[in-house]
């Protein structure tokens, strides 16, 4: 089996503008969900945030020991 890089069967296919248009379209779609995971993963990793303490309970550190 030889494999040829050049093979007529594709070209008038591609000279179709529909093709192009089709494979643009997944790419953008296939973007879109890449960039949505990304943000997700960004989401998930900020820290919630933490409440103030209260009081003064722990805020004393004994440095003489």
């Amino acid at each position: 089996m030889a494999i040829t890089i050049g093979t007529s069967n594709l070209e008038p296919n591609l000279s179709n503008g529909s093709v192009g248009v089709k494979v643009a379209q997944l790419a953008k779609e296939q973007q879109q969900v890449e960039g949505d995971i990304a943000l997700q993963l960004v989401q998930a990793a900020d820290p919630a945030p933490q409440s103030a303490p209260v009081g003064n309970s722990g805020h004393n550190i004994n440095t003489t020991a």
